[in-house]
C-alpha cells in the first residue's frame, strides 16, 4: 500500500497546496488514518473513502517537503504504516520569483527560420549545499545544462499551453550537479509551440515574436541558510549551432560553425503570476527501437511512433533525415499524403515537414531534441553509421490490458494504444505530423478509452485547463486547446462552437470524475460548461457550423463551402439533449439543484425537439443513416416503444450496405456497444470481423501499427492519403474491453461493476485487466470457464454468456 498525490506518482515541484491523496487498501477499509512527519494526524476516520482524500495538514508552503503515511482498518484488524510518500511543493506565489525573463539578442536574425539560440550564465555557491532545486520555464522550448551536464530527463519543456493564462514551471532536483564555487548554467531555446509553426494555417509567432527564458535556482546550506540565484543581468546569448529547430519542419543544425560570439541577453518584461505547475506526468523519451535497414537508404522502425532517431555521425558528414510513416512503390518514403490542403488565406507554401538535416566537422552523435515526429521510416541522404528510433511521449501509468486468441485483434488492439501514445505529447494532439494539435472532439470520444488503458487523469485536467482558459467571451469553446490565435480570427473563426467538439468542456471531466472519482474538477469547470452550454442554447442549431459527423466513409468534403451550410442540427441536438443531461448530473453533485433542473429542462427541451424533427409519424428516424441511428440509441433520444425498432433498422443499413460501417468521428466509437446492447451482438462482431474497406481489420491487413485519420488511409492501390496516426478511430478496442472481455464500470472509480463477456466464434479466450483506483480487477474467460478478481472495497455483477447472474465481492471468483 502506498500513498499517491494528486494524480502523480512522483509529487515533485507540486503547485497544490493542499493535495489530495490516494491508495489502494489490502482489503475491505472500514476506517483510515493519515499521518504526516510533523505528527500531525487525522486519528481514525471512520471512512471507505481511499480516492482523493482531503490533505490532513496545514496548506504547503513554497518548496515544502513533507512525508506521508497511511494505515487502514479492516475486517482483519488494522495494517502497518505505509511506507512514507514523500512529496514537495513548487514555487507557489508569484513573490517567490527573484530572477528575471530573459531574450536572447536576435540582432540581425531574419529569414524564413530561426535559430535556437545559447543562453549562458554563472552562479557562485559559497559553502557546503544539502538541498539544490531549480525551477525554469520558457517562452519556446528549452533544455539546461549545469557545469556541462544536462539537467533532468524532461522533454520538449515547458509544454504546450495557453501562455498568456498558463506557463508551465518544472521543478529539478540539481544538488548532484551544483558544486561549491563557481558554476556554469546554459539554455538552449528554441521556438517550440510558441513561435515556430502550429494549427490548420501552420502560422508563426501566434503567442508571441520573442523567446524567453526564466530559471531560479534555491540552494539550501547546513543551518537553514539558502541561496538564490537566476536569470538577469549578466547573462550571455548567442546564435547555436541549431539554425532552425520547428516541431512540424524539422531541426537543421550546422556544427561547423566558429565560435560563437556572446552578447548580453535583453530584458524581457513578462508576468509571473500565470506560472503554474503541471498536474499531469511529464514527456520523456520512452523508449528505443532498433530498425531494420531496407534498400535506399531506408530505416523501417517497424512501427508508427511519436519522437525522433538518434544517428552516429562520421567527420565531415551531411546528413538529411526525412521521416515518414509510408513509402511510395518505389520503396523510398513518401509524405506527400501529409501536405497541408491548399488553404487560400495562406500566403505561402506549406510542406509535410519532417526533415531533419545536420553538418558536422567531427564524428559525433545528433539527435535532435528540439522537434518530434510521426513516422515508421526515416530515409538518410549521405553516409551514417548506427542509427536508433526514440519514442517520445507523455510519461503515462498504465492501468489496462487486452488480450484474446485472436490476433488481429491483438493487433488491433495494440495499434489503437500505439496511436494514442504518439498522440499523448504534453496534450492529446489529433496527429504528431500536420497540425499536432489538441483537437477537442478527438479527446471527447477516445477519452473513455483511454482512462480504462492508462491513468490520464492529470494529462486530461492540464488539457482541460487550458480549454477552459482559451474559452471565447461568449463562451464558445474552441475547437483545439491550447488554442492558436490564428483559429481564432479570420475564416476560421467561425468554424469553432461545434457540436461534439465544444461538448469536450462537459463531456472530458464527467468522464475523468466517472473513472477517477475527481468531483473538484466538475467544480473547477463548472463556470466553463455553463458558458459553453448558454452559447449551444441561444444560437440556431441549423445555421451555426458543425463538423457533423465528419470523415463518413465517401463523403466529399472537397466543396467545404457546400459541408459547411449543409444543415447538421440533428447532430447538434442530440449533443446538446445529451450534454445537458450531463450537465444536469454534474449539477446535483455540486450541490446546485436550480441549475440541476435548468439543465433537466433545457435537455428535455433538446431531445424533445430533435423527435420533432427527426421522428416522422410512422416512428422512422431521419437521416436514415447509420451515424443518426446510433446517436439516437446512445443518447436516449427515443421513446422507449421505439428502441429496439430502431436498433433493428440500424442493423438493416449495415446488413444493405454489404455489412461495412459508414459511420464517421462522432459515431463510431458507440456503433458496436449500440448493436450489442439491443441484441445484434453477431453482427457487432461482424462488423469488427469485416476485412473489406472501411473497416478496422482492412487497416490492420493493410500494415497500420497505428489508426488512420480515414477509413482508406492506404487504398487499395498502397497510396496513402491523409494522417495514418489518428487515434479517433481506435475507441473502437472500448468494446473489446466492454463486451469480449465484459468489464463495464457501472459507479464512479469502479465501485460496482458488471462482469459480462460477449463471446463470439472466432474469440473462444480473452483477459483484460484494470488498475482501478481501489485495486486491480481481471477477468479471464475460456469456452468452460470465468474468473474475475474484484478488488477490495468493490462488488461486482457478473453475467455468464448463459444469462446466470452472481453477485460477488472483494476476491477471486472462478464461476
Amino acid at each position: 500500500m502506498r500513498v499517491r498525490v494528486e494524480h502523480l506518482d512522483q509529487p515533485f515541484g507540486l503547485g497544490e497546496r493542499r493535495p489530495r491523496l490516494s491508495w489502494q487498501p489490502p482489503a475491505d477499509q472500514i476506517a483510515y488514518e493519515l499521518r504526516l512527519d510533523d505528527g500531525t494526524t487525522t486519528g481514525r476516520v471512520e471512512s471507505r473513502d481511499n480516492v482523493l482524500v482531503p490533505w490532513p495538514g496545514r496548506d504547503l508552503t513554497s518548496r515544502e517537503r513533507r512525508d506521508v503515511r497511511v494505515r487502514v482498518w479492516t475486517d482483519h484488524g488494522v495494517t502497518p504504516w505505509s511506507d512514507p510518500t514523500e512529496l514537495e511543493a513548487g514555487l507557489l506565489t508569484s513573490a517567490d520569483w527573484h530572477a528575471q525573463w530573459i531574450s536572447p539578442d536576435e540582432t540581425g536574425a531574419g529569414g524564413d527560420w530561426r535559430p535556437a539560440y545559447q543562453l549562458r550564465g554563472r552562479w557562485e555557491v559559497e559553502g557546503p549545499v544539502v538541498r539544490a532545486r531549480l525551477y525554469a520555464t520558457a517562452y519556446g522550448i528549452y533544455e539546461l545544462t549545469l557545469n556541462g551536464l544536462r539537467v533532468g530527463d524532461l522533454e520538449l519543456t515547458p509544454g504546450f499551453t495557453e501562455y498568456g493564462r498558463r506557463t508551465q514551471v518544472q521543478a529539478y532536483d540539481v544538488t548532484g550537479l551544483l558544486r561549491r564555487g563557481r558554476n556554469d548554467i546554459e539554455a538552449l531555446l528554441a521556438d517550440g509551440w510558441y513561435r515556430g509553426q502550429v494549427g490548420m494555417p501552420r502560422s508563426r509567432d501566434q503567442f508571441g515574436d520573442r523567446t524567453a527564458l526564466l530559471a531560479q535556482l534555491h540552494a539550501d546550506h547546513p543551518g537553514g541558510r539558502t541561496t538564490i540565484l537566476g536569470t538577469g543581468p549578466g547573462w550571455l546569448s548567442a546564435p547555436s549551432p541549431i539554425l532552425m529547430a520547428d516541431l512540424i519542419e524539422g531541426q537543421t543544425e550546422d556544427r561547423r560553425h566558429p565560435r560563437p560570439q556572446w552578447t548580453p541577453v535583453a530584458g524581457a518584461g513578462h508576468r509571473f503570476d500565470h506560472l503554474v505547475a503541471s498536474p499531469a506526468p511529464p514527456v520523456r523519451a520512452i523508449r528505443e527501437i532498433r530498425p531494420t535497414r531496407l534498400p535506399n537508404g531506408v530505416f523501417d522502425l517497424g512501427e508508427n511512433i511519436n519522437g525522433r532517431v538518434r544517428v552516429t555521425v562520421p567527420p565531415g558528414a551531411d546528413l538529411t533525415l526525412t521521416h515518414a510513416e509510408a513509402l511510395a512503390p518505389d520503396g523510398t518514403v513518401t509524405t506527400d499524403h501529409l501536405r497541408p490542403a491548399d488553404v487560400p488565406f495562406i500566403d505561402r507554401e506549406l510542406t509535410a515537414g519532417q526533415v531533419d538535416t545536420v553538418r558536422t566537422a567531427a564524428a559525433g552523435v545528433f539527435e535532435p531534441r528540439f522537434t518530434t515526429h510521426g513516422f515508421r521510416y526515416v530515409q538518410v541522404t549521405g553516409e551514417v553509421g548506427d542509427l536508433t528510433g526514440v519514442v517520445v511521449h507523455t510519461d503515462l501509468r498504465r492501468t489496462g490490458t487486452f488480450v484474446c486468441d485472436d490476433e488481429r485483434l491483438n493487433r488491433l488492439h495494440a495499434a489503437a494504444e500505439r496511436s494514442f501514445l504518439g498522440n499523448a505529447c504534453d496534450i492529446p494532439t489529433d496527429c504528431p505530423t500536420r497540425e499536432r494539435a489538441g483537437w477537442t472532439g478527438d479527446w471527447q470520444i477516445f477519452c473513455p478509452t483511454a482512462t480504462f488503458l492508462y491513468d490520464v487523469a492529470g494529462f486530461t485536467t492540464k488539457w482541460l485547463r487550458d480549454l477552459s482558459a482559451g474559452q471565447w467571451d461568449n463562451g464558445v469553446i474552441g475547437n483545439m486547446a491550447p488554442m492558436p490565435p490564428a483559429e481564432r480570427s479570420g475564416f476560421l473563426a467561425h468554424l469553432n462552437g461545434s457540436a461534439g467538439w465544444g461538448d469536450a468542456i462537459v463531456l472530458v471531466p464527467w468522464e475523468i470524475y466517472q473513472e477517477y472519482g475527481d468531483q473538484e474538477l466538475l467544480a473547477e469547470m463548472w463556470p466553463a460548461m455553463t458558458r459553453w452550454l448558454a452559447f449551444a442554447d441561444r444560437t440556431d442549431p441549423a445555421i451555426r457550423f458543425h463538423w457533423g459527423e465528419w470523415l463518413v466513409p465517401g463523403e466529399d468534403i472537397k466543396d467545404f463551402a457546400a459541408f459547411a451550410a449543409t444543415d447538421k442540427s440533428d447532430v447538434a441536438l442530440a449533443y446538446h439533449a445529451h450534454t445537458c443531461a450531463i450537465a444536469a448530473r454534474i449539477a446535483a453533485l455540486l450541490g446546485h439543484p436550480g441549475e440541476q433542473a435548468h439543465y433537466l429542462e433545457l435537455s428535455h427541451a433538446a431531445r424533445d425537439a430533435w423527435r420533432t424533427a427527426f421522428i416522422t409519424s410512422e416512428g422512422k428516424v431521419h437521416p436514415d443513416t447509420q451515424a443518426n441511428l446510433v446517436r439516437a440509441l446512445t443518447f436516449n433520444l427515443l421513446p422507449e416503444p421505439l428502441r429496439q425498432p430502431t436498433a433493428d433498422r440500424l442493423a438493416t443499413l449495415i446488413r444493405e450496405n454489404g455489412t461495412h460501417l459508414a459511420t464517421g468521428f462522432l459515431a463510431t466509437p458507440s456503433l458496436l456497444p449500440a448493436l450489442a446492447t439491443h441484441g445484434h451482438v453477431d453482427l457487432a462482431y461482424d462488423l469488427l470481423f469485416q476485412n473489406t474497406a472501411p473497416s478496422w481489420l482492412t487497416m490492420i491487413d493493410r500494415g497500420a501499427t497505428t489508426m488512420w485519420e480515414r477509413w482508406d488511409g492506404i487504398d487499395a492501390d498502397g497510396i496513402p492519403h491523409d494522417s495514418l496516426n489518428h487515434y479517433s478511430k481506435g475507441a473502437v478496442i472500448s468494446f473489446l474491453h466492454r463486451y469480449t472481455a465484459g468489464l463495464q464500470r457501472l459507479t464512479p472509480t469502479w465501485r460496482h461493476f458488471r462482469v459480462h463477456p460477449h463471446p463470439t466464434p472466432a474469440v473462444t479466450r480473452a483477459e483484460a485487466t484494470h488498475d482501478s483506483p481501489h485495486g486491480q480487477i481481471t477477468v479471464t474467460w475460456t469456452e468452460e470457464s470465468l474468473e474475475v478478481t474484484v478488488p477490495p472495497g468493490c462488488t461486482a455483477e457478473v453475467i455468464l454468456p448463459s444469462g446466470k447472474t452472481y453477485d460477488v465481492g472483494p476476491g477471486t471468483h472462478a464461476l
